[in-house]
């Protein structure tokens, strides 16, 4: 361990990964769609083996952020919302496991695109939530069986995000679970975490499935480093959840991801 930790980008993966699960820690966010970028802008990997090596990061970093936001906010807030948590995780094990297979049969070039397009419209989703009310205002109808159904249908294309983009897909169920369900945010950010974590793991045994997770020592690495920033930003966020100012900091989250989404546009360089 003391060797790896002498290895440049080891200590360079640690030092981005800590600020992205301090995100994960103060919104419930996976993180994903600010580690990607990382890993094929900054480390250098290709856009397939990234990917899986993400989602496995996203993995550690959620079980980290929602073991450490129990210690702020009480996760039996999250009652009220059993029923379309239930069918959210459902439909994203579903979708996550059709986006697996995407994933490996696309050409890289489109694949880049793909996930250019996916967080420049993430990005933009955030900025709009940042300027809307964060009023709980349910549009679905008061029933277990309705809630858990429309929590299905769109937790598969959640969890179809999730195996595209390598991430938890908490950038579209945090404002899901507030527009749709009535969520207030901080409930709706653990709520995600809940319901991503089922959703990854999905999509980590379907890459495994097709042969797709990347088993070599630099890639077995580069997780351990990630997932050590991770979880040391996401006690930190966590932290800090109870005073965090949402609309400025979902704002500030949007801009990031078109950032993001322009940088992965551009052809790599290795």
């Amino acid at each position: 361990m003391l060797q790896a930790l002498r290895c440049p980008f080891f200590l360079k993966a640690i030092a981005y990964a800590a600020p992205i699960g301090g995100l994960a820690g103060l919104i419930g966010l996976g993180g994903g769609e600010f580690r990607l970028p990382v890993l094929i802008r900054v480390i250098g990997f290709d856009a397939k083996a990234a990917i899986p090596i993400n989602l496995a990061t996203s993995l550690v970093t959620l079980a980290a952020a929602l073991a450490f936001r129990s210690q702020s906010l009480s996760l039996m807030a999250v009652t009220p919302h059993l029923a379309e948590i239930a069918g959210l995780a459902a439909g994203g094990i579903v979708g996550a496991r059709a986006g697996a297979r995407l994933v490996t049969r696309l050409p890289e070039a489109r694949l880049h695109l793909l996930l250019s397009m996916l967080l420049f419209a993430l990005g933009v989703l955030l900025i709009v939530k940042a300027f809307t009310s964060d009023q709980p205002a349910s549009v679905i109808p008061d029933s277990a069986w309705w809630r858990a159904a429309a929590g299905a249908v769109f937790g598969i294309g959640i969890g179809v995000v999730s195996s595209v983009l390598g991430v938890a897909g908490g950038e579209l169920l945090i404002p899901l679970l507030i527009l749709l369900f009535g969520a207030d945010i901080k409930t709706a950010g653990s709520a995600s975490a809940l319901i991503a974590l089922p959703i990854v793991a999905a999509g980590l045994l379907r890459y495994r499935g097709l042969n797709a997770l990347p088993t070599w020592s630099g890639a077995r690495r580069m997780w351990t480093a990630m997932s050590v920033g991770s979880i040391a930003g996401a006690a930190i966020g966590a932290a800090l959840v109870s005073a965090a100012p949402a609309g400025a900091l979902k704002l500030g989250l949007g801009l990031l991801l078109i950032y993001a989404a322009v940088k992965t546009a551009r052809p790599l360089r290795h």
